[in-house]
């Protein structure tokens, strides 16, 4: 079997603002949601079978204890965020396993999701649908990969290397060194990609580095790493075959009325009598 992971916060931007632009700049209460529900509907409708859904049900997390300048729910528009929960209701509706975080984010499910599904035999491929750079650390090999959809990339191992520089596993190491505007920590000064990426294909992780390169800035760095690191301890789900999907709930019926749009409830029971493979 192939289980799809999905990266439920990214996926709600994306219909926002994609549905915005189309609108002319007018939002439609659940619009986000319709669109990032129409999307699961067609995976579904093209085979897949095992799939769970991480949201971040607050954007504050543990890390921002450890660095008080990481990112927080500020500047997120009322339209988004008024979605965020009726998102998170409407996929347990609609039968699929949705993991709404709040001391966690959606980033460490996906990665705990994924270290459960890759610990089954049964299971063929790990698919992890984000363009998030932290998610390349979870890749193994050909097996776990990284499904980056607004760049129509499929990433294994090869393809981390290709676009880092770096192995999966020195992914943190690489971020603790060169910064992450968007989770908002800065880096070390004076350390760029290529030379991230240089210094530890030839040392190792941060802690193998010769104490000159990073002199008083070593113990910023493994801050830095800490942040990067996703956590892969949150025990979501016991088998694999709990993500498998069943259909919709009775409840999905007027879940798809509230959001106006009864050809969800259509789509849905029709995706239910069409066989797909395991």
């Amino acid at each position: 079997m192939i289980v799809h992971l999905l990266d439920g916060t990214y996926e709600l931007f994306r219909q926002f603002y994609g549905r915005r632009r189309a609108g002319k700049g007018k939002d439609t209460p659940f619009g986000a949601v319709v669109g990032v529900l129409h999307s699961v509907l067609e995976m579904i409708e093209q085979g897949a079978t095992h799939l769970g859904v991480a949201t971040d049900h607050v954007i504050e997390s543990f890390r921002n204890e450890l660095w008080p300048e990481y990112k927080t729910g500020e500047g997120i528009e009322p339209a988004l965020w008024a979605q965020f929960h009726p998102f998170e209701a409407a996929l347990a509706a609609m039968g699929v396993a949705v993991w709404p975080m709040t001391d966690y984010e959606a980033d460490d499910a996906l990665a705990s999701a994924a270290r459960i599904a890759s610990d089954d035999e049964r299971v063929e491929k790990v698919c992890i649908w984000t363009p998030d750079k932290d998610l390349a650390q979870c890749v193994r090999g050909d097996r776990v990969v990284q499904v980056d959809r607004r760049g129509r990339v499929i990433r294994d191992a090869a393809g981390v290397r290709d676009k880092f520089g770096v192995d999966p596993a020195l992914i943190p190491d690489f971020l603790a060194l060169v910064g992450d505007a968007q989770d908002r920590y800065p880096g070390i000064a004076g350390i760029g990609r290529t030379r991230a990426a240089r210094l530890l294909s030839q040392y190792g992780p941060i802690e193998s580095l010769p104490a000159a390169v990073l002199g008083q800035e070593r113990e910023l760095a493994l801050r830095f790493k800490d942040l990067a690191t996703l956590r892969t301890d949150a025990e979501l789900f016991a088998d694999v075959d709990d993500l498998r999907w069943r259909g919709p709930s009775h409840a999905f019926a007027a879940c798809a009325e509230r959001m106006g749009d009864p050809h969800l409830l259509t789509r849905c029971i029709k995706a239910t009598l069409t066989p797909s493979e395991a």
